[in-house]
């Protein structure tokens, strides 16, 4: 490879692990897979040490990922939160314990199983827990104490503690709690979290405390970061106190420095994997004596006296047995594939989505097909390839009819979709009940999928306005209801017509609007009245909004269907009523900001809520409807094409003096 050729590559794979690392770290929602991520890693890693001149001090190998969300107070490290130095094959490993050897004499180790979670410290003075905090960037976390507090395993006081400790462990998602959860998302059409690392990310981040004790996390304890009085000599001893505490803390093993036996002990977890009520995905391996850590040291981003050993995705091929077509709340046809049962990352897995005629066609999926599958994130179950066709199959296609009603189904346009566009498929009413009553929308607590298929059932309703009709002599109809139940559902119901008009909106399930979208819309004309009357042209000038996502509440809206939806909503008593956001004053009315780059004392939450508390708005994208761009450092393509549009760029500095100035 030529130094031009390599110096490309790097520029490639750096933009797409910062990319991939803030969807990882601090959007909890990742694109890729983590090996694919691992493997990108090592590829730079190793053209970096072919090419020196290309490392670069802000190189994605050179820091820890991941940066503190605006939403919780920051927090200063007093002792850094260190990532460990991956390894991805026993050979790795051995050359790891011979370095170790060639520094320090007669070491052992100790080997961990490596907990797939959220990385938090926990701060005790006097034995009471005070404050407990996200590693961030290693250096500066986010304080999430109140919902920390709400992980029962976490001991809020110490018996015969020293004055100050400091732990460190792993927040982690239980797969059973996992699981409750997916399905209460799937069942209400919420987005699923990917994998039950990201679900724990999600779930400690919340505002709300409520919604994290419901989530039911747990942690290991693995580290001790600080202690004020006597502290032990080893990590072994360390966990050992800690346990004493009554901290949940991380199993190990003990070895010497034989490669071996430590591959051995790896061998052994990794047989384990598959049958804990938690993810691991890898096995971390350090020098037990403390002592010995302070000789080996650390380099800028990892310590010298650990590694983490990853494991490889599990795949396994598997028979197709069947394809079976679901039918969606809009109505798309999805096909799922249903095969004989394989154990995949702990569970026996049968079916896996696969997607669209599309998907299928390009993998040439046929029924009867050996089949390649895994567990995606090791949790969600998808098919990779057609390792061969059964004599005599033939390609597969989806049905031309909605299984659901029977209605012919069609192309839907340029998308991938096949959709069935009879609004009285039963499948779709289900799906759009369920999806009314779910707590990102109409939130009526009570109403789940069983229910809304029971009052279905019954005839009782029919359409999601048909819900604020119901009688508790209807639902003492239903199976399980009682008296106490029946009253708290309607009350349930009565409840949700206090909801604004974006809650409305996002409820009814239009195309390509979901809640950010339906806040947008609200935001901009402010009442019902003015969205019914609006045209696709004007809802197209919203920031933020498309021409498909215009032309789909204008349909919407056009629909006489759903225009007596609307009314009959509002007739019986749903309020469908706004507040516009009041503005400190109206200096950047009419003006659209486009934040990029990292700016030097604000994080990007805080200059968006600056510049709306002025009458500004704030978007994702430069176009010619922008006013004013607001740069940091490594501004990118926004500032390029803001300058090619000859947009206005102003800093942070700027940007604070114009709010600082008087209408």
């Amino acid at each position: 490879m030529t130094h031009e050729e390599a110096a490309a590559r790097v520029r490639t794979l750096t933009d797409e692990l910062l990319r991939m690392a803030h969807e990882y770290y601090d959007l909890d929602a990742p694109s890729a897979e983590d090996y694919e991520y691992d493997m990108k890693m090592q590829e730079l890693r190793a053209l970096e040490a072919d090419f020196p001149d290309l490392l670069a001090p802000d190189s994605p190998t050179q820091r820890v990922q991941g940066v503190a969300s605006g939403k919780f107070e920051k927090v200063q490290h007093s002792v850094q939160m260190a990532s460990l130095q991956d390894v991805f094959s026993f050979e790795q490993v051995a050359a790891f314990v011979a370095r170790v050897q060639e520094t320090v004499d007669a070491p052992t180790f100790t080997v961990e199983p490596k907990i797939d979670g959220l990385s938090v410290s926990l701060e005790y003075e006097n034995g009471v827990f005070t404050r407990g905090s996200t590693r961030g960037d290693g250096f500066v976390g986010e304080n999430v104490t109140a919902n920390l507090k709400t992980i029962r395993s976490i001991p809020l006081k110490l018996e015969d503690a020293p004055p100050a400790l400091e732990v460190r462990g792993e927040v982690y998602m239980p797969r059973a709690s996992f699981e409750r959860l997916s399905a209460q998302q799937e069942a209400a059409g919420e987005e699923l979290f990917k994998n039950p690392r990201n679900a724990a990310a999600g779930s400690l981040r919340q505002k709300d405390s409520g919604v994290t004790a419901a989530r039911r996390l747990d942690i290991f304890v693995f580290n001790l970061q600080r202690v004020e009085g006597a502290a032990p000599t080893a990590h072994s001893e360390t966990i050992d106190r800690l346990k004493q505490f009554g901290f949940p803390t991380i199993p190990y093993t003990k070895c010497d420095a034989d490669a071996e036996k430590i591959r051995a002990a790896i061998e052994k977890i990794g047989a384990m994997r598959g049958t804990l009520p938690y993810d691991i995905d890898g096995v971390v391996v350090k020098v037990d004596s403390l002592t010995q850590r302070e000789q080996l040291g650390a380099t800028a981003k990892y310590p010298k006296w650990a590694v983490a050993y990853k494991f490889p995705p599990e795949e396994k091929v598997t028979k197709l047995r069947a394809i079976e077509v679901q039918v969606g709340r809009t109505g798309v046809l999805t096909p799922v594939a249903v095969f004989d049962p394989i154990s995949l990352a702990g569970t026996s897995v049968s079916r896996a989505v696969l997607h669209n005629q599309q998907y299928i066609t390009e993998k040439d999926i046929r029924i009867g097909d050996m089949i390649r599958v895994r567990k995606a994130g090791d949790i969600i179950p998808e098919v990779l390839a057609s390792e061969s066709h059964e004599t005599g199959s033939l390609p597969y296609q989806l049905p031309d009819h909605c299984p659901a009603c029977g209605a012919l189904v069609e192309q839907d346009g340029d998308e991938a979709a096949v959709r069935c566009f009879n609004p009285a498929c039963p499948a779709q009413i289900f799906r759009e009940i369920v999806h009314f009553a779910s707590k990102n929308a109409m939130n009526i607590d009570g109403l789940g999928p069983a229910i809304v298929q029971q009052l279905l059932d019954k005839k009782l309703i029919q359409t999601p306005a048909d819900l604020y009709t119901l009688t508790k002599s209807q639902l003492l109809q239903v199976e399980g209801f009682q008296e106490k139940s029946a009253e708290n559902l309607l009350a349930a119901i009565e409840t949700s017509k206090l909801e604004p008009l974006d809650r409305v909106i996002a409820a009814l399930g239009i195309r390509n609007i979901g809640q950010n979208a339906a806040i947008l819309l609200c935001d901009h004309f402010g009442s019902l009245e003015a969205i019914r009357a609006a045209k696709s042209e004007d809802i197209a000038e919203i920031d933020g909004f498309g021409g498909i996502m215009a032309k789909s509440v204008a349909d919407a809206f056009a629909q006489p269907d759903f225009a007596a939806q609307i009314d009959a909503l509002l007739a019986r008593g749903v309020r469908m009523e706004y507040k516009m956001k009041k503005a400190e004053s109206t200096k950047f009315s009419g003006m659209t900001f486009v934040l990029t780059g990292t700016l030097p004392t604000m994080k990007r939450d805080e200059a968006k809520a600056l510049i709306e508390a002025h009458g500004g708005k704030v978007s994702g994208s430069v176009s010619k409807k922008t006013s004013v761009v607001v740069a940091g450092d490594d501004a990118g393509s926004k500032l390029t094409k803001a300058e090619a549009l000859g947009i206005a760029v102003i800093d942070e500095a700027e940007l604070l003096r114009r709010c600082a100035e008087s209408e």
